[in-house]
């Protein structure tokens, strides 16, 4: 028989709280369209997008994810000092240890909580989710901050026709704590290795410690190019619409409700596209409000999902209690889909 004590943990877990940032500067398409051979109707016609919002130097995907968490945690109405856990999901923090999470645990004037990083592209906040709820009910935290903050500008190769257009910065935030109620939906999440290849790196860091500049990519001018996010455009698009709503089907089906009970559907904001034909495929009521924040915010990855949902409950058109189904899903190829009552 084990002598290990069982968890003291809440018997539910729910969002308490959400807060978003989006940086000062607005990029519409005229910008993207100094270096590529395209269109504003091409844009808008193909992703959504009319503008998105680019990071200054001042805005550090730290400072963004401060600036986020804060309004989270004033949303719930708790203090910095009772967040347990800050759980932390980008691709574009440059910094490979130490995770950012802890410098944003200390800066918010937590209580020494726990902090890492994760990294799960556009389903990262999903999974961030997944794991905040599990700690509450497993009682290892009371709070939970879970924060998707990207600066993609500085992953964005301006030269790629096919990406140039997609990526913006920002980041959001949602408080997780107890509830007496299911309030957050199993979660159903995945991964697809084997498609790996269709979103990728261009090229991994250790290229430029080589040194041999011949094995990488140069622009117009000839100069070395960062390393970018890369696509293939139509090979995702296809997953994302045919096999990510299966998903978002299951996560229904997981959490005990149909599509009538809908009030909020908030898909990771990749393409307006990709949202329609979602929606189209789940039959969705009329009724049910559909996030479609990619037309002023871009594609933010694992930011883009809380930033939708802050926006949303931020403007009326998503009300406290209103119940959401959320789904992420990008480069890996990953997804997490659940069932949520929104703050």
């Amino acid at each position: 028989m084990s002598k290990i004590k069982p968890s003291k943990g809440a018997p539910y877990a729910r969002i308490l709280g959400v807060g978003g940032y989006r940086p000062t500067r607005v990029v519409p398409n005229e910008v993207i369209l100094e270096k590529i051979d395209s269109s504003d109707e091409w844009i808008r016609s193909r992703s959504g997008i009319e503008t998105r919002h680019w990071a200054g130097p001042e805005e550090t995907v730290a400072a963004m994810a401060i600036e986020a968490s804060g309004k989270a945690i004033a949303d719930a109405g708790i203090s910095a000092e009772q967040i347990g856990a800050v759980v932390v999901s980008t691709v574009s923090h440059f910094s490979q240890t130490p995770a950012v999470a802890t410098e944003i645990a200390d800066k918010l004037g937590t209580d020494k909580a726990a902090a890492f990083d994760i990294s799960a592209g556009c389903a990262g906040f999903g999974y961030g989710l997944t794991l905040a709820k599990g700690m509450i009910v497993e009682g290892s935290a009371e709070y939970v901050l879970v924060i998707g903050v990207e600066r993609l500008s500085d992953l964005t190769d301006l030269e790629d026709r096919a990406t140039a257009f997609l990526f913006g910065d920002g980041a959001g935030a949602v408080v997780v704590g107890p509830a007496q109620e299911p309030a957050i939906g199993p979660t159903v999440w995945g991964s697809e290795g084997d498609k790996s290849e269709t979103i990728k790196q261009t090229v991994p860091w250790d290229r430029f410690r080589i040194g041999d500049l011949s094995q990488l990519p140069l622009d117009s001018e000839g100069n070395v190019k960062f390393p970018a996010i890369t696509q293939e455009g139509q090979a995702v698009f296809r997953w994302a619409v045919f096999e990510m709503a299966k998903v978002a089907q299951q996560a229904l089906d997981a959490a005990g409700i149909t599509s009538d009970d809908l009030d909020v559907f908030i898909p990771h904001q990749a393409n307006v596209r990709i949202i329609d034909s979602m929606v189209k495929t789940l039959k969705l009521p009329e009724h049910v409000t559909v996030a479609r924040d990619i037309r002023t915010t871009g594609n933010t990855s694992a930011a883009s999902i809380p930033l939708a949902m802050e926006r949303l409950l931020a403007t009326g058109e998503a009300k406290s209690g209103d119940t959401a189904l959320v789904i992420g899903f990008g480069a890996g190829l990953v997804y997490a889909a659940t069932v949520v009552t929104l703050p």
